[in-house]
């Protein structure tokens, strides 16, 4: 299957008039003829592709087909999983709600308390490095950091933010364990306790789902081969 295109252009006219001239049938070319004056004149020749397209619901029904696997995490039970939690002392305010916030979600997806291990740190920078000394145990099938950040009138903010965020990618991408970001990065005090049990939810409970998933979705899905 080929297509061609064919111009020959001498000058451009200010002023263009066109006439098409269309040939619709399934086996011969659709061809179009533009002309504005004699010293332009452009023919343009198309082959339709055969066989390619979707007819009917073919495309719709492509993500039904039994070839297409879907996996994902359980968010039933998490007994039998061990989990470590990465907590910054610095805002302690805030970061121990986050911490009862995931504690309390763990103990109803049915996860046991000694198989939780808590392990403080002094502040958001330092949570990346002893996360995937954590992770690369072997032991837990998440780590969950939790952290606040709050913005203040110097770029140290941005500077902490940056660090913990990078600090638990790598240590999730370094180990090969799911290391969960549960730090939360506000401008104001106001923002960070909204966000700790406040009106907008605890997000140390929302990141502990998200350690129960993951946990899931890799025990039963992404364990690496013996």
């Amino acid at each position: 299957m080929t297509s061609a295109t064919f111009v020959n252009f001498s000058s451009v006219p200010p002023q263009l008039n066109f006439v098409n001239s269309l040939q619709l049938h399934p086996h011969r070319p659709l061809s179009t003829t533009i002309s504005s004056s004699p010293k332009l004149t452009a023919v343009l020749s198309f082959t339709q592709s055969q066989g390619f397209g979707c007819k009917g619901q073919e495309c719709g029904d492509f993500g039904k087909t039994s070839a297409v696997r879907e996996l994902s995490g359980s968010l039933t039970s998490a007994q039998g999983h061990r989990f470590a939690i990465v907590v910054a002392r610095f805002n302690e305010l805030i970061t121990k709600k986050l911490l009862e916030g995931a504690l309390n979600t763990f103990k109803s997806y049915s996860v046991r308390e000694e198989d939780i291990d808590v392990v403080w740190v002094p502040g958001s920078f330092e949570i990346g490095v002893v996360a995937q000394q954590l992770a690369k145990l072997r032991k837990y099938q998440s780590v969950l950091c939790i952290g606040a950040v709050i913005r203040g009138d110097t770029s140290h903010y941005d500077a902490v933010v940056n660090a913990a965020t990078s600090g638990v990618l790598s240590a999730g991408l370094n180990s090969g364990t799911p290391c969960i970001f549960g730090v939360l990065t506000c401008d104001t005090l106001e923002q960070a306790f909204n966000r700790a049990g406040g009106k907008a939810g605890n997000k140390g409970a929302e990141a502990a789902l998200t350690a129960i998933e993951m946990a899931s979705l890799f025990e039963h899905h992404l364990k690496p081969l013996q």
